[in-house]
């Protein structure tokens, strides 16, 4: 790892392609902050899909979001190829921390980095859940190595 700010390819464990659109673009001509949260969003739960763990059948219980952050490092703007790299800092009892990182296609430092901090949830009583064994054995595949 290079450091605990997940700057470089070299940090992320999974990495998955994403379309920039026009739309993306705001008034100064680069891709607005608000859609990098939409990009790490999209990039978690791709993961999790393509584990089997989403969306989930038992509409009871669920991920939610109870923190997030994005540094910003350099501007990118449509067409763009940009992919998002991943990786799990921190898996708890029933919450984990995912790094995530957004990088101009083929590109060697990030663009743009965070976190998202989801919390698993009993949606019927809103009280937090220990991570089912299934899914927390799916977190370690992206889990930061120093935190094993």
């Amino acid at each position: 790892m290079s450091d605990n700010k997940l700057t470089s390819r070299e940090d992320y464990k999974r990495f998955y392609p994403i379309t920039t659109r026009w739309m993306d673009n705001d008034f100064f001509g680069h891709i607005n902050n608000v859609n990098y949260y939409s990009f790490f969003d999209t990039t978690i739960n791709r993961f999790l899909i393509e584990t089997g763990h989403g969306p989930f059948k038992d509409n009871t219980k669920a991920f939610y979001v109870v923190h997030s952050s994005c540094n910003y490092i350099s501007s990118i703007a449509y067409p763009k190829e940009i992919e998002a790299g991943l990786i799990a800092k921190k898996i708890g009892e029933s919450s984990v921390t995912y790094g995530l990182g957004i990088f101009i296609k083929k590109a060697n430092t990030v663009s743009a980095f965070g976190e998202f901090v989801h919390v698993y949830v009993d949606r019927l009583v809103n009280k937090p859940l220990p991570i089912p064994q299934k899914i927390r054995q799916t977190l370690i595949l992206v889990l930061k190595e120093s935190t094993l």
